[in-house]
């Protein structure tokens, strides 16, 4: 599978609970934190429902 790259770039200090269980489900937490993650379905809906607060590379 390709993967993918993950920037966090906005806080998520007040930030529904949801989204805040997910930027730590992807392994961020931190501004500028990045990971780098399979792409699977599962990561997909995961950027999807942050796409507002993160940035996505693929390689």
């Amino acid at each position: 599978m390709a993967k993918v790259q993950i920037t966090q770039l906005k806080s998520v200090i007040n930030r529904p609970e949801r989204q805040k269980r997910t930027i730590q489900a992807l392994g961020l937490g931190r501004i500028n934190r990045t990971v780098e993650v399979e792409k699977t379905p599962q990561i997909e809906g995961m950027i999807n429902k942050v796409s507002h607060l993160v940035s996505v590379k693929e390689l």
